[in-house]
């Protein structure tokens, strides 16, 4: 079966975690800025889409070359092999991007691209007119930093994080590969407790419920290569049956979700259930302030309202004071809460043992991490 280069791409700062899902399902990769680079069989990238929980989408990289000139960029994208990947009818829309470098009209790179793949389609499938691109999805991208492109092909379609199982997302919506990250940057495991008390529509619980019982988050949902009519529908089968084998069918989680608005409550449910996890997470409305417990060696995660807006911001650091005296007793607990708010310690009331920057889209955040004391 042939192999690709290929790469998982992912927000800034996560590489690791990328990187670390990869080899632990057997394929060896190198990590870079955004992304985890790695050979692999289509057997391979449909492993990675099912189960990936960090990533954003697998890409095959076509080619890699320097362009300073429209004209090196047009003939470096013809000389790829495309009626190798694109039938007759192929539906390829171009997207790009430009840092630094010579070529930094994103549109006339995009135009060029696609006219370069035009005419090396037309030349082999010995077509006159128009191409149809009526057929099966194939989303291109020239992707050019400091005069260095790379001309990748999209196999996800919809981004990872995009799961299935939510029906509503609330307000403030997490997206589940920052979720799942969360969980994965802490001690957690299935035998510990969980709790999440901003849990809001239950993402951060079900992506921590989904891990403990080793269910593939791609599981339930399709991806784009699927539709390729040169990718064996038995590939995608095989791996899908592959992961349902794989799932913990004995363990009962010890997950708690609460949140002060019923509503969020309600969703998180109904989410939980669509997820395939109903009995395995107790949401209720609770106050933050209300939660005690007499188990140890917990883990809490909280994604808190930032206070981004100006009326918010005192509601907000009153919640941070009141997280700060509601988890001083949980002395064995470790407590994660991700806020954009630097001031977060002081108002909190103490300093975290470790900070660590993320990104929630494109605003900053850091992720407070307060490590609990063993017995």
């Amino acid at each position: 079966m042939e192999k690709f280069k290929c790469m998982a791409t992912c927000a800034s700062g996560i590489e690791a975690l990328v990187g670390k899902e990869v080899r632990n399902l057997g394929i060896e990769c190198n990590v870079e800025n955004g992304r985890a680079i790695f050979f692999g069989t289509m057997k391979e990238i449909a492993k990675l889409n099912i189960w990936l929980r960090t990533a954003d989408r697998i890409k095959i990289i076509l080619a890699e070359f320097e362009a300073k000139t429209f004209e090196d960029l047009f003939d470096n994208v013809k000389e790829i092999e495309w009626e190798n990947y694109l039938p007759l009818d192929a539906n390829f829309p171009v997207s790009g991007k430009s840092i630094k470098s010579k070529l930094f009209s994103v549109s006339d790179c995009q135009a060029i691209t696609k006219k370069a793949i035009v005419e090396r389609l037309k030349e082999f499938y010995h077509r006159y007119g128009r191409l149809p691109e009526s057929g099966a999805k194939f989303p291109i991208e020239v992707a050019i930093r400091k005069d260095k492109v790379m001309i990748t092909m999209d196999t996800t379609g919809d981004s990872l994080f995009k799961r299935g199982y939510r029906i509503d997302k609330g307000g403030a919506p997490l997206k589940e590969n920052l979720a799942a990250s969360l969980v994965l940057l802490t001690n957690w495991n299935k035998t510990k407790p969980f709790a999440d008390l901003t849990c809001g529509s239950g993402t951060i619980p079900i992506e921590a419920a989904l891990y403990g019982l080793n269910i593939a988050p791609g599981l339930y949902r399709s991806f784009l290569c699927e539709k390729w009519p040169w990718v064996d529908e038995k590939i995608f089968k095989e791996e899908r049956k592959e992961a349902k084998s794989q799932i913990d069918t004995e363990t009962q989680l010890d997950i708690i979700g609460t949140d002060i608005d019923h509503r969020m409550i309600e969703i998180a449910i109904e989410n939980m259930k669509n997820a395939g996890l109903e009995g395995q997470i107790n949401f209720k409305q609770m106050r933050l302030q209300d939660f005690k417990t007499t188990k140890e060696d917990g883990v809490i995660i909280c994604n808190p309202p930032y206070g981004e807006r100006l009326s918010d911001e005192k509601n907000v650091e009153h919640l941070y004071h009141d997280m700060g005296e509601t988890f001083a007793p949980l002395t064995t607990w470790s407590k994660y809460i991700l806020t954009s708010n630097l001031k977060f310690e002081e108002f909190y009331g103490s300093k975290a043992t470790k900070k660590r920057k993320l990104y929630n889209g494109a605003l900053r955040t850091d992720y407070f991490q307060y490590w609990g004391r063993k017995n």
